[in-house]
């Protein structure tokens, strides 16, 4: 009951990450924003979970495990229902930090429980069902999330979650039961700041770089500034105090290095197909919100199939399923790579339930590799790092994608200008031209509006590469772990 009700609990967390993703296109016009300012809704949430999850371990021994999740479950929840009932981008956004903030102990602090509760002989399995629940979230969440925001509005994916949050707070407080815990507990605010400033700055910096033009501005130096300084402060305060906000001695085991840095790869690439290809679809292709859902779910159907083959091949070497992962990973970023503007609908089902299919090969092997060395009493602090660079690898990665879509947009738009002259002479061409003319203002309209949108995909197919690259970067890293036995003990 432990199992299911934490799996349960953190599949409810998992489907705010992705749920609002399909909605963003219609976010964006009902707050009358631009593409990289509605990003904000999805990459803030993201940041706010990255700087509390290190949170979760001092939470967890100062007031325990029962007392944390009950008040995560409760908080996250209405944080969630004031989602819904925001008037502006600058509320949504505020909320949608709060939101993170409040989810952010759930997944780290279940994922310790779990794996403390059973034995080591028998993570693969329970590891394999508490993933099947953590990806069911983002399976439902596309489809349930373009369904509401056809039929009624964007802020009816908020709202949908809430009963399903007070169904999760009963479930906890009947069966999560209370864990030992220090009356008095030293925090390392120094430390906790430290990151948490380098952590923000250098999210802002990626956000709001191509807006206003990298190191031209002012504002972006001084958040590039305050990160470096903020890492700086964190390093040396980490090596030189007695109590670290975070435990020097994880870094020491090599497969915990290993896992993280594996770790920060695979939060790159869960989830930035989910944030570009929406506004994509909808903005360049006019597709439905309800259509763009069902596409985005059959990356969960991918996901849920990879975790039912992992529930039986578990036992299997790690390493090979991460290296299968990682390739059908770059193997759907390169199909995504060669759409055109006249993309289809098979081409985007066919390479979401890739991509959903490599992640669901890669959260088992993942877990047992950042774990399979490491001292049971650190599984706490390093649960929580194993978060913090998923979640910090998403955010870092999709404000790097959207910036890069419309960098190589506004590049290609330029180039492609230039030959939008009455002087060029396949302009006079009547096969190529039709019934348009450069004579006419409303023509060159449509014609400026049709480059944009060619310029946009081009933008677009650029970050699919990018993509494919991250991807292949993880493929050394894995053949560098090294994975002992696992010890037997009694059922």
């Amino acid at each position: 009951m432990i199992l299911f009700t934490l799996t349960t609990t953190v599949a409810l967390y998992a489907l705010t990450v992705t749920i609002a993703n399909v909605s963003l296109p219609q976010m964006q016009g009902s707050l009358s924003v631009t593409q990289d300012q509605i990003a904000l809704v999805v990459t803030f949430n993201i940041v706010a979970t990255a700087v509390a999850t290190p949170l979760t371990g001092w939470l967890t021994a100062r007031f325990g495990q029962r007392r944390l999740v009950l008040f995560s479950v409760a908080a996250f929840t209405a944080a969630t229902l004031m989602c819904g009932l925001s008037g502006s981008l600058e509320m949504l956004v505020f909320f949608r930090i709060l939101q993170g903030m409040f989810g952010a102990p759930l997944a780290p602090l279940s994922q310790a429980i779990v794996l403390a509760v059973y034995p080591q002989n028998r993570h693969g399995t329970v590891t394999s069902i508490f993933g099947m629940g953590v990806v069911l979230g983002p399976m439902l969440a596309p489809t349930l999330g373009g369904y509401l925001s056809e039929e009624y509005s964007w802020r009816w994916v908020f709202y949908m979650i809430v009963p399903f949050g007070v169904v999760s707070l009963m479930g906890c407080w009947v069966f999560v039961a209370d864990s030992v815990r220090g009356a008095r507990v030293r925090f390392d605010w120094t430390g906790f700041l430290a990151l948490s400033i380098a952590i923000a700055c250098f999210q802002l910096m990626l956000d709001r770089g191509e807006r206003n033009a990298w190191l031209e501005s002012t504002e972006i130096v001084l958040e590039i500034c305050a990160a470096a300084l903020g890492l700086y402060l964190f390093v040396v305060h980490t090596f030189t105090t007695d109590r670290p906000f975070l435990n020097p001695r994880l870094f020491l085991d090599r497969n915990f290095v290993l896992g993280v840095s594996l770790t920060l790869i695979f939060g790159m690439v869960s989830f930035t197909p989910m944030t570009l290809l929406p506004t994509l679809l909808q903005n360049l292709r006019g597709y439905p919100d309800s259509l763009i859902g069902l596409l985005l779910g059959t990356r969960g159907l991918g996901s849920l199939v990879g975790f039912g083959i992992l529930f039986f091949g578990n036992r299997y070497d790690p390493r090979i399923w991460l290296a299968a992962g990682f390739s059908l990973q770059a193997i759907a970023g390169w199909q995504m790579a060669q759409f055109d503007i006249n993309l289809t609908t098979w081409g985007v089902a066919s390479a979401s339930f890739i991509q959903g299919l490599g992640t669901g090969f890669l959260w088992v092997p993942l877990t047992l590799v950042t774990f399979n060395t490491l001292p049971r009493e650190l599984f706490p602090e390093g649960s929580s790092i194993f978060h913090l660079l998923r979640n910090m690898g998403s955010s870092i990665h999709i404000s790097l994608s959207v910036g890069l879509v419309l960098h190589s947009a506004k590049i290609n738009y330029s180039h492609m200008v230039e030959g939008v002259t009455p002087f060029t002479e396949t302009w006079r061409v009547p096969a190529f031209m039709g019934t348009l003319s450069t004579a006419s203002e409303q023509h060159l309209a449509m014609i400026g509006a049709e480059v944009q949108r060619q310029a946009l995909m081009i933008g677009y197919i650029n970050a699919f590469y990018f993509y494919v690259f991250t991807a292949l970067a993880a493929l050394p890293l894995i053949m560098l772990v090294r994975m002992r036995k696992p010890e037997t003990a009694p059922l």
